[in-house]
C-alpha cells in the first residue's frame, strides 16, 4: 500500500496491523481463486453455467445438474410424470456432492413447470433448483415452481452497455411493483412505459431497481430472496426486464439493482434453506445461521461453494441482464457476527474486534474485484450503517473496493431534527457537520430520505413536516402557515443535502414531490389492500396542489446538479455560519449557496463572506411556481465588496435573505 489510503485517518494507525492483516487475507483469497482458474475470477464464478437446467450445445438434449452434498436421491417432478417420482426423471448422484442427468430434447419445453424431490437420510422435500432462472407462483395454491425458460427468440439488445459515466450520480430508487397509481402490482413493461419517462423528465441519470430477485412474500420489499438467479415473475418475463434496462440505456440512464447477498429467505420449498436436508449447506449451522431480527438465513461466506454461488450471481446479472452495477444490501449485517444490531458504533474498537466476520469481508473484496473485472465502468454501492472504515476505499489502498457508500446517517439525522427539535432551534454547526462528515478516501452518496423512511412505522419527511394536514392543506385554496412551512423546509432540506453531497444523491420514487403516504404492502393486517403500495402520480401533475410545486423545484435542483457538475469539486467550502440567524453559506465549484433556515426573520443587506467576484442568482426556493412567495427577484447580479480589516483577498456579499429560503448564486468572474 504505497498510497496511505485509509491511513490518512490517524485514528486508524493504532489498528494498522489488523487492517493490513485483513486486507492481505482478502488479497490471498482472490489470488488463490485466480490461480485455480487461469488468472480469472470469472472462471470461478460459473455456478449458473454449471448448475440448473440447460440445453446442450447441439440442442439434442437437456442437462440438469444440481449441488446437494447431503442428499442421497433426486427426482424431477413435472406434468409429464404427473408430479411423481419415476425412474425416467431420476437425477443420479455422480459424485459426493453433485447430481446430474440428461434428458431427450422433447422431455422439456419452454414454459414447462417443474420442481425437485430431494431425498436425504431420514427425510425428503420438494425444492426449487438452486440455480433456477425463473420461478412462478400458482395464483390459486400460491405454490412456487421452477419454469423452463427457453424462448424461441432470444432478446436482441438495442443499446450498447454504457461506458464511462458522464455527469454526477443522481440515483432514482424505485420499486417496480408499487410504481403505478393503480392499486395492484405493476410490471416491468408498465414501468418502462409509464415510470421510466417520469424519471427521464425528472433528470435523474441512474435507476436503482428494488425487488428484482424472486421473493415469495411481496411485502418483504424484495429483501427475502428465494431464487437468486430469477427475476421476479410477478412483474413479468425476463425479456420484459431486459427491455426495461435496454430502454433505460437508450435514454442515457444506467441501471443498478439491489443485490441481496446478506441473507436469504428461510422458506424451504421456495428457497435455499435445508435444500439438501441440512441447515448448513449454504448457511451457518445453529443460531449463527439465523438472523434474529429479519427471520432469515445467514450465508457462510467461508465456504467455497457459497462464494461460487454468490459471485456467479453477480456475473449472471451483469452478463445476462446488462445491469450497470449493484447496491449491496445489508452490508453491516454481513460484516458483523451480531449483524450490528443495537450498536451505536462510536469507537474504532467496534470495527476491529473478534465479532467481525472476516469471511464476509473477504467475499465483499472479491465481489468488487469480480464486478469491475466484468465491467470496469460498473458501480457498486455499500449499504452500511456501521461506518466500517475502508469499504468504499480502493483495494490498492487497503480498502474493499466499493465505488460508493451510502451516507445513511444523514437521513436518520433529518428525521431526528424534524421529530425532536423545533426548526427555530436547529443547530447549524451540527447540521453542517452531519452533512459533510465522511472519510476522505471514500466516495459517499447522500439522501434526505430513501425507502427506509417511508415504511410503515416511520414517515416521510413531508408527512412529518405536515402531519395530518397533508391530507387537507396541500391545495392552494386551503394552504396556511403550516403548509408553507412544510413546503419551504422540504425544498431546503433536499437542496442542502444535494449541495453538500460528496459524490452523489439519491431519491426514493415519489418523494421528489412529497408523496403523502407511507409504504405498506398488502397483508393480513391491512386486509390485503394495495392502497399504500402504489404511487399517486396524479398529485404531482395537478397545478393547484403543492405537490406539483415540489416536483418542479426538484426537477430544477437535479438539472442544476447535472449542468454544473456539482460533485466534481469533492467537498464544499464553508464560508459563513450563524447559529442565531440560522444561516449557512458555502461554496462549491463556481456556485455559492446561502440558506436562511430562520422561521420568521428575513434579512435585508445581509453580509456573508464569499470569494471576490461577480455573481448571478440562478436558483432560489421561493418562486410561486415552487410553492413560495416570490420574495426574491430572479436573475439578480451581485458584486462582492472587499472585506475590511483583512488582506486575505476575502470578499463579502450583501444579500436579501427571506425566511426559510435558499439562494444559489453562480460566480461569473
Amino acid at each position: 500500500m504505497s498510497d496511505p489510503g485509509i491511513f490518512n485517518d490517524p485514528g486508524l494507525l493504532a489498528y494498522a496491523d489488523i487492517i493490513q492483516s485483513r486486507h492481505r487475507a482478502a488479497q490471498d483469497l482472490e489470488q488463490t481463486i485466480r490461480t485455480g482458474h487461469d488468472g480469472a475470477l470469472t472462471g470461478f464464478a460459473d455456478y449458473h453455467l454449471r448448475f440448473g437446467l440447460h440445453v446442450d450445445p447441439s440442442r439434442q438434449q437437456w442437462v440438469f445438474t444440481e449441488w446437494a452434498p447431503y442428499a442421497t436421491d433426486m427426482f424431477i417432478l413435472c406434468d409429464r410424470n404427473h408430479w411423481q417420482c419415476v425412474p425416467e426423471f431420476q437425477v443420479p448422484k455422480i459424485n459426493d456432492t453433485v447430481f446430474e442427468a440428461r434428458f431427450d430434447a422433447d422431455q422439456f419445453a419452454h414454459q414447462d413447470l417443474f420442481r425437485l424431490k430431494v431425498i436425504w437420510p431420514g427425510g425428503q422435500g420438494d425444492r426449487i433448483p438452486t440455480a433456477a432462472r425463473r420461478a412462478v407462483q400458482d395464483p390459486g395454491t400460491l405454490i412456487f415452481n421452477a419454469q423452463v425458460w427457453d424462448p424461441p427468440d432470444s432478446y436482441v439488445w438495442q443499446a450498447p452497455i454504457p461506458g464511462t459515466p458522464s455527469g454526477p450520480a443522481l440515483i432514482y430508487e424505485a420499486h417496480p411493483g408499487m410504481a403505478l397509481e393503480a392499486e395492484r402490482v405493476g410490471t416491468w413493461t408498465e414501468f418502462e412505459q409509464h415510470i421510466l419517462p417520469k424519471i427521464i423528465d425528472a433528470g435523474y441519470n441512474i435507476l436503482q431497481l428494488m425487488a428484482v430477485q424472486e421473493h415469495p412474500y411481496y411485502g418483504s420489499f424484495g429483501y427475502h430472496v428465494s431464487s437468486f438467479f430469477a427475476p421476479s415473475s410477478r412483474f413479468g418475463t425476463p425479456e420484459d426486464l431486459k427491455a426495461l434496462i435496454d430502454a433505460a440505456h437508450t435514454n442515457g440512464i444506467r441501471v443498478l439493482m439491489d443485490i441481496v447477498h446478506s441473507h436469504s429467505v428461510k422458506n424451504e420449498v421456495e428457497g435455499l434453506s435445508r435444500f439438501d436436508g441440512t441447515l448448513y449447506q449454504f448457511f451457518h449451522d445453529g443460531p449463527k445461521g439465523m438472523h434474529r431480527l429479519w427471520d432469515s438465513r445467514c450465508f457462510d461466506y467461508g465456504k467455497p461453494m457459497v462464494r461460487k454461488f454468490l459471485l456467479s450471481n453477480l456475473r449472471y446479472w451483469i452478463e445476462e441482464f446488462h445491469v450497470d452495477g449493484f447496491r449491496f444490501d445489508g452490508v453491516t449485517s454481513m460484516v458483523f457476527t451480531d449483524h450490528g444490531l443495537d450498536r451505536a458504533f462510536v469507537s474504532y474498537d467496534d470495527y476491529f474486534g473478534p465479532d467481525v466476520d472476516l469471511d464476509a469481508l473477504n467475499y465483499l473484496y472479491t465481489a468488487n474485484r469480480l464486478v469491475h473485472d466484468l465491467n470496469p465502468f460498473a458501480v457498486t454501492i455499500a449499504e452500511d450503517v456501521s461506518g466500517y472504515p475502508g469499504l468504499a476505499a480502493g483495494t490498492n489502498v487497503g480498502g474493499y473496493g466499493f465505488d460508493f457508500r451510502f451516507a445513511m446517517g444523514i437521513a436518520d439525522f433529518w428525521i431526528k431534527m424534524v421529530k425532536e427539535i423545533r426548526d427555530e432551534d436547529w443547530p447549524m454547526g451540527l447540521l453542517w457537520h452531519e452533512l459533510t462528515n465522511h472519510r476522505a478516501e471514500e466516495a459517499t452518496i447522500s439522501y434526505a430520505e430513501c425507502h427506509d423512511q417511508a415504511l410503515v412505522g416511520d414517515q416521510t419527511l413531508m408527512m412529518r413536516l405536515m402531519g395530518p394536514r397533508i391530507y387537507t392543506d396541500m391545495h392552494k385554496d386551503h394552504a396556511g402557515i403550516d403548509t408553507f412551512r412544510a413546503v419551504a423546509l422540504h425544498k431546503m432540506i433536499r437542496l442542502v443535502t444535494l449541495a453538500t453531497s460528496h459524490a452523489g444523491y439519491l431519491n426514493f420514487m415519489g418523494n421528489e414531490f412529497g408523496h403523502p403516504e407511507w409504504v405498506d404492502f398488502p397483508s393480513d393486517q391491512n386486509h390485503f389492500s394495495f392502497k399504500y403500495a402504489r404511487r399517486q402520480w396524479s398529485l404531482k401533475y395537478d397545478p393547484e396542489l403543492f405537490y406539483n410545486h415540489l416536483y418542479q423545484f426538484d426537477r430544477h435542483m437535479i438539472c442544476l446538479a447535472k449542468e454544473t457538475g456539482l460533485f466534481e469539486s469533492g467537498h464544499p467550502d464553508l464560508y459563513y455560519i450563524h447559529e442565531d440567524h440560522k444561516i449557512i453559506a458555502f461554496a462549491r465549484k463556481d456556485l455559492f449557496f446561502v440558506f436562511n433556515f430562520h422561521p420568521s426573520h428575513s434579512f435585508f443587506d445581509y453580509q456573508v463572506d464569499a470569494r471576490p467576484g461577480r455573481y448571478r442568482l440562478i436558483l432560489d426556493t421561493d418562486p410561486s411556481r415552487f410553492g413560495g412567495h416570490d420574495r426574491v427577484v430572479p436573475d439578480q447580479i451581485f458584486f462582492s465588496v472587499s472585506k475590511p480589516f483583512t488582506s486575505s483577498g476575502q470578499g463579502r456579499l450583501s444579500l436579501y435573505l427571506p425566511s426559510r429560503t435558499a439562494l444559489v448564486l453562480k460566480q461569473m468572474s
